[in-house]
Order: C-alpha cells, then sequence, then structure tokens
C-alpha cells in the first residue's frame, strides 16, 4: 500500500511535469512559467552580448551581473526540477525513476540546459571571469527550441532528413576536393604560394562553391578560369540541394502536425465520430483558419448561424444566460445552430488569441451532398440532440463544454 507522503510526493511530480513539460495540457500557471522562462532566456542572452561592448559594461556591468545570476540560480533550480520529474514523462513510461532520469540526463533538451548553466559552476572550481565562456553562456538561447512548435518542426524536420543531408554534406566535401585537385594542377605553377598544394587549394574551392568570394585568391590561366566556372556553376547547384530537401521536409512536418491536430479534434466531435477516416479527410478539406484576437466576439447571441468553429489553440468562453463556459483547444462549438439553421442561443468571446478552425454552412451542404450516408448521420444527431435539449428545457448547454454543441 502507498504511503500517504508518497502518493502526495509523486502527485507533486506530476504537477511539475505538466508546468514544465506538458505544453498539451492547458494549465494557466504552466503557460505563465513558459512565457517567464522564454522572457528570461531572452534577457539573458542580450545582456550577454552587450556587456562584450566597453561601453555598456563599464555603464550597466552591475546590471549584467545581476541579470546573470539571477538566470544562472533560475536555470539551476527548472534543470532540477526537469530532472525529478523526469519519470513522468511518457517516453520513459516502464523505466526506474533513475533510469527515467538518466536517459533524460542523455537527451539533446536536457544537454543544452545543462550547458546553459555550466559556466556559473565551472567559474565557482575555476578562477576566470565569466566571458571566458561566453560561448557556453550563449547556448542557453537554444533553450528556446523547447517552447517554439516552429523550432520542433524544424529540429524534427533536419532528424528526419539526416541521411539526405550527410549525403549532400558527402558531395559537397567530394566537389571541393575535386576542383582544388583541378584548380592545383592548372594554376601551381603561376601562383605556387595559393594553389602550390591540394590543401592550400581547398579554401579556393570552399569559397567559390559557397558562392562567397572574396576575391583573395583568383586563377589567371585560361584552364584555371574554366574549371572556377565549373565550381560557380556547381556551388549554386550545391546550395540548392540542402536548402530544398529541409525546405521540403518542414513544410511537410508542419503539414503533418496541423493534420494530426486538426484530424484528432474532428474526430472528437460527436458530429462526426461515427465517421471512417476517408468521410474525415472530406470534412478536413472543407476547413478553413481564423485567428481571432482576445476579446473578439465570435459568435453573438440571436444572430443567425452560419458557421460552426474548432479551437485549435486558445481559449473561449460561453456566455450563457446563467453560466459561463469555458471552451479550450479541441473543442468545438456551434453546430447545431448551423444544422437546424436557426439563431445562436449565446453569444462566445476569446478569452486570448485564439485560433480557430470553421466550417460554413454552405460547405457543411456540399459535404451532405456529396456524402448521403454523412448527410444520415448527421440528420440523426440532430434528432437525438434536440431530444435531449427538449427533455432537459434547455439545461443541457449548461452541462459543461461537450454541451456546447447546441449554441
Amino acid at each position: 500500500m502507498t504511503h500517504p507522503s508518497g502518493m502526495r510526493l509523486a502527485h507533486l511530480r506530476r504537477h511539475i511535469h505538466v508546468i514544465l513539460d506538458d505544453a498539451a495540457v492547458p494549465d494557466r500557471l504552466g503557460r505563465y512559467v513558459h512565457r517567464s522562462l522564454v522572457l528570461l532566456v531572452t534577457v539573458s542572452v542580450a545582456s550577454v552580448v552587450l556587456e562584450s561592448v566597453p561601453e555598456f559594461q563599464m555603464l550597466y556591468g552591475h546590471v549584467f551581473l545581476i541579470i546573470e545570476y539571477v538566470a544562472m540560480l533560475v536555470f539551476s533550480v527548472e534543470y532540477g526540477l526537469r530532472l525529478w520529474s523526469a519519470p513522468e514523462h511518457t517516453v520513459y513510461h516502464g523505466l526506474s525513476k533513475w533510469r527515467a532520469r538518466l536517459q533524460f540526463a542523455l537527451s539533446a533538451s536536457a544537454m543544452i540546459d545543462l550547458i546553459a548553466i555550466a559556466p556559473f559552476f565551472l567559474v565557482l572550481f575555476v578562477p576566470a571571469d565569466l566571458r571566458v565562456v561566453l560561448i557556453l553562456r550563449l547556448v542557453r538561447y537554444f533553450k528556446l527550441a523547447r517552447y517554439s512548435p516552429g523550432m520542433r518542426s524544424l529540429m524534427a524536420a533536419l532528424e528526419a532528413e539526416r541521411k539526405a543531408l550527410l549525403a549532400s554534406g558527402v558531395i559537397l566535401l567530394g566537389l571541393v576536393l575535386v576542383t582544388a585537385s583541378a584548380m592545383h594542377l592548372a594554376e601551381h605553377a603561376v601562383q605556387p604560394e595559393k594553389f602550390g598544394s591540394i590543401p592550400a587549394a581547398m579554401w579556393w574551392a570552399i569559397v567559390t562553391l559557397t558562392t562567397v568570394g572574396y576575391g583573395d585568391v583568383v586563377p589567371v590561366t585560361l584552364l584555371g578560369r574554366l574549371i572556377a566556372g565549373f565550381t560557380m556553376v556547381m556551388g549554386l547547384m550545391m546550395l540548392a540541394l540542402p536548402v530544398g530537401i529541409i525546405a521540403t521536409a518542414f513544410a511537410d512536418e508542419i503539414h503533418r502536425r496541423e493534420f494530426v491536430v486538426t484530424w484528432g479534434m474532428v474526430s472528437r466531435v460527436p458530429l462526426f465520430s461515427e465517421l471512417n477516416a476517408g468521410e474525415i479527410a472530406d470534412v478536413m478539406r472543407y476547413l478553413r483558419a481564423q485567428t481571432v484576437p482576445a476579446g473578439a466576439l465570435i459568435v453573438r447571441r440571436g444572430e443567425l448561424a452560419h458557421s460552426m468553429y474548432f479551437i485549435a489553440s486558445g481559449y473561449v468562453e460561453v456566455e450563457l444566460p446563467k453560466a459561463r463556459i469555458r471552451l479550450t483547444e479541441g473543442q468545438f462549438f456551434g453546430e447545431m445552430a448551423v444544422i437546424r439553421q436557426t439563431r445562436r442561443t449565446a453569444s462566445i468571446r476569446a478569452l486570448e488569441p485564439t485560433k480557430l478552425l470553421i466550417l460554413d454552412a454552405l460547405d457543411l451542404a456540399v459535404l451532405i451532398a456529396h456524402k448521403p450516408d454523412l448527410g444520415q448521420r448527421i440528420e440523426q444527431v440532430v434528432r437525438e440532440r434536440a431530444e435531449v435539449q427538449m427533455s432537459s428545457d434547455g439545461e443541457a448547454q449548461e452541462g459543461g463544454p461537450q454541451d456546447a454543441g447546441f449554441v
């Protein structure tokens, strides 16, 4: 039997995990902590950059030092809490607590966290100015990747295409060797100080293939210029290759992430819960995105219904006559009024900047026309919900977020 103190400790560990790592859970404290950490990372990196300016260092050196100590204290506590709560990560499920913590400590994000606080503890044991470990202090900038979905998607794209990028690097190295060898043969007699060896010629090859073109080393013979022209063209092609690979992989990753999010939201809607994969995909084709600012009125009570809404991110509040209901990411509202072609029964307002996926009534009608089976299912759901609404005398609207479909 688990001791009560152990249960409390496990509950605290799970709560800390939710606050620090589980961005999918709409925890207000978690959002506050994440935003504060992002701000601290930004300020600390900016202070490291600005203190390298002698004038700023002379005037604000004490401010930079305070920022550094605060950042080190907060980042150290953050690292310790992340390490302690590591067993709550789903990826470490089934491992012992210490095994999970070891696996977390060896992960890329944990290594960045460790390097971010290493300078502070390094100077405690090695007498040196903090500026000596400037590069290590700037590594904390990469902590922002944890809080940015876009950066996480980019890292995932690089990971997915690592073999293709490695192959591009191998090809580039081969071109450097070939063009440097050719230029050495063509130019070593007339420019022995610049092309006297293949390693010396490799500097010219790298500069030319990357299209930097410093101009400090240039061929003077006809053959050398022909080789240089070929190298320039190949450089343009080689730059386009990894850029194209990364851009395509990044676009695919973004599309895949949005597809999964949208699929999950649509499949959870009771109206579409019994649809098969093909029918859900058809629904997704008609969705359009819209971002509304905080405080904006999305739906007004009494107006004619023209769309149903899915919440991709953010919060909205359903303003009922006797109650207020908050809806968050993955929830929906407005489909019943659209299907029944009635007026809205409540107003809905965005509590913060909110991204919505909208399905217009006309698109829903077209979808039903193309999918008669879907239309029959929708009609069945409408009848069932109408019966529920009538039997409960309208109280279903106050039962919770799932009842927001009556809006």
